[in-house]
């Protein structure tokens, strides 16, 4: 990564997250969308799991438990998330935490019977290079599942990208599953999942205009990208 390239600005944007300590409300903020995608998952014992963007690790550990004989690889473009991540998991002998992006997943092809990716794709700086790079290091008859709230089909969620510190990719689902397809995946498919978490009757904060555009938004639900190798 040069000092100016979009992953090295990606990587110290999350590192000033990870400093400020935003990691550990990712779990609060995710997890109501992300329980019903791990059901869908139905996760087997032994299977290895791709954790993309795990950010801080809650998902990871999470996924750690419910692989007990298999393993968990969390990564991150943000060493400092990445430091986090081990330090709160060190309890936990399946999990793995490496630092990368991407477009280059530090990992041997055909491995991981799953990869989940959780609020980050719309962060990818190349999107298609991406969904190759987990085609690639997939095993045959392995599942892509990727979770976002930020995308086209959702206009109340359009406003972040002028929020945010770094670039983001607002693409409709379809043209997400335009991109699995061409990566080489099978049986892509798409799906809303709805917050069902409760909304503060005053909303004070910068993402919405007021507690009704955040129940608008929940309501439109989180996109979830699914696809087989």
């Amino acid at each position: 990564m040069t000092a100016d390239s979009p992953s090295e600005s990606l990587r110290t944007e999350f590192n000033r997250w990870a400093e400020a300590g935003r990691g550990d409300g990712m779990e609060q903020d995710h997890l109501p969308i992300t329980l019903p995608v791990l059901d869908k998952m139905r996760l087997a014992p032994t299977d290895n799991v791709l954790d993309v963007g795990c950010g801080s690790g809650w998902l990871s550990r999470r996924l750690g438990e419910m692989v007990p004989e298999g393993r968990v690889v969390g990564m991150d473009i943000s060493d400092e998330m990445i430091r986090i991540a081990r330090r709160n998991s060190v309890d936990q002998h399946n999990l793995l935490f490496v630092t990368g992006e991407v477009a280059e997943v530090p990992w041997e092809p055909n491995f991981f019977t799953h990869a989940i990716s959780i609020e980050s794709a719309y962060y990818w700086p190349n999107p298609a290079a991406g969904a190759k790079e987990i085609h690639r290091v997939l095993r045959p008859g392995g599942t892509a599942w990727i979770l976002i709230n930020y995308y086209r089909d959702n206009l109340h969620c359009h406003q972040w990208g002028a929020l945010l510190a770094v670039p983001t990719q607002l693409l409709s689902a379809e043209e997400w599953c335009d991109l699995f397809r061409q990566a080489g995946f099978a049986q892509v498919a798409h799906e809303r999942i709805v917050d069902p978490s409760p909304s503060p009757e005053t909303y004070t904060g910068r993402w919405f205009r007021d507690a009704a555009h955040l129940r608008a938004f929940k309501a439109e639900g989180a996109l979830l990208v699914r696809a087989s190798k």
